[in-house]
């Protein structure tokens, strides 16, 4: 990567020397022995962090961001181009139309208003928004599973929320959404594509068609595995196409590039599919908008100031890994196979169980615990998290809280000795992970195995 990041600084250096020479103020001057030194304490400390490059770490949803679009987002970053207006910075405004024309094109959107987002909160933020403008007085449903940013966000808007129950797969239930909608108290429906907790799909297309029924809108939050939709229908190792081709028919949909689509943080983005949303983000700024008639970023978005780095970063990274099954399509399949093959070891392992199967790439599992209880299984994932990052051969996890409604619905036959349990859960957005399947399966059998004295 250091070649074409000094590429990218010898371009900016150039462009630069073409406006003429000038000395930059002393203010601004550092002594170079005490950067030094703070640079040295400085990479010192992020050796703190957990090695989320690695395929020993699967754990939370984390991962450095492709070197392509670190090389995009230096280039820009020198220059700091603010995407707010377009005299902030006409070329990445230009780079994020196209960028964001891509998603759009993605979910299958045929006209569309959108832009990025600092990340996906903001980005369903937005969506939120428009869906109170256009349903005030209306009540927001989404499922049980959802993200907690809707209820957070519809309590900063002033808008009731209704809590739609799950399937035993963590997805919304259908016959329970209809119950909510006939109440007539909704204006709107988010549905989850790839849930995070889970990694659950909501059933898309039948959502849509029982909103429309009630005149409801639908948003899709797609924040995490919005990018699956380049997998619907991809043979075998695909996705059923069904819930990811309804996403066109929706209202908005919200997908976060700096998860799957390989970006720095932060970078989410909103999509409508009808353009004249565009009417609800109407405001002045008389000291702004001045270089063009045309629309400016800022007149559709509720953030003011945004990093036009982020836009170029995610166009460089498309020109490389094309929107396809077999550009960015590639890398995640291969997380898809990551996270079935692990479910299929973890399913043969007597150590381990496997809480359910996976719809996407995150796997969920216990130590196996003779005459099991959620308290027994709650002490034993803790344990297992817990020794792993104390080895000296680490594996990095994380843990989902399940409800004892939930658990018991899986695997009836656990003991209801408390009202929830902590499982093990495994994020597997690193293709590598695909290769690292069987350490991973050896490590963590090992701590199961001294967790539960098996």
């Amino acid at each position: 990567m250091g070649h074409w990041t000094s590429r990218a600084i010898d371009a900016v250096a150039d462009w630069q020397a073409e406006w003429g020479r000038y000395n930059q103020h002393p203010s601004l001057d550092v002594d170079l022995d005490v950067l030094g030194d703070r640079l040295a304490e400085l990479t010192d400390r992020l050796t703190g962090n957990y090695p989320f490059f690695h395929p020993r770490y699967a754990g939370q949803m984390l991962k450095p961001p492709h070197p392509v679009a670190v090389v995009g987002y230096l280039a820009a970053m020198l220059i700091n181009p603010n995407n707010h207006a377009l005299d902030g910075g006409p070329p990445t405004a230009e780079m994020e139309r196209e960028a964001v024309a891509e998603l759009a094109g993605m979910f299958g959107f045929d006209t569309h208003l959108g832009h990025l987002t600092s990340g996906g909160t903001i980005a369903n933020l937005e969506a939120l928004f428009v869906a109170r403008e256009i349903h005030p007085g209306k009540a927001v449903a989404f499922s049980a599973e959802s993200h907690y940013t809707h209820a957070r966000m519809c309590h900063l808007l002033g808008v009731a929320t209704r809590s739609v129950a799950t399937d035993r797969f963590g997805r919304m239930d259908p016959a329970a959404l209809n119950a909510a909608l006939a109440t007539g108290e909704i204006g709107t429906v988010v549905v989850t594509a790839g849930t995070t907790g889970l990694g659950a799909i909501d059933p898309v297309d039948e959502a849509v068609a029982t909103a429309r029924e009630h005149g409801v809108r639908v948003h899709v939050d797609a924040a995490y595995g919005g990018f699956y939709t380049l997998l619907a229908g991809a043979g075998a190792e695909g996705l059923a196409p069904e819930p990811w081709h309804a996403i066109a028919e929706c209202d908005s949909v919200v997908v976060d590039p700096h998860k799957h689509g390989l970006q720095p943080y932060g970078c989410g983005a909103v999509l409508f599919r009808d353009p004249s949303v565009g009417r609800f983000y109407r405001h002045d700024s008389p000291y702004t908008y001045f270089t063009s008639d045309e629309l400016h970023l800022g007149e559709i978005s509720l953030e003011c100031s945004r990093a036009g780095a982020a836009a170029a970063a995610l166009w460089l990274t498309q020109q490389l890994f094309p929107l396809t099954p077999q550009g960015l399509g590639a890398v995640l399949s291969a997380n898809l196979r990551a996270a079935r093959g692990w479910a299929e070891r973890v399913s043969a392992a007597p150590e381990l169980t496997l809480y359910q199967r996976p719809q996407l790439d995150i796997v969920t599992y216990f130590p196996t615990v003779e005459h099991p209880t959620m308290a027994g299984i709650d002490a034993a994932s803790a344990a297992v998290l817990k020794a792993g990052m104390a080895e000296e051969d680490p594996v990095f996890l994380s843990t989902l809280t399940a409800g004892r409604s939930d658990m018991l619905e899986r695997h009836p036959g656990v003991g209801a000795d408390a009202d929830s349990a902590r499982v093990l859960r495994s994020v597997l957005m690193k293709p590598e992970s695909e290769h690292h399947l069987d350490w991973l399966q050896d490590r963590v059998r090992t701590l199961a195995r001294a967790a539960t004295g098996s």
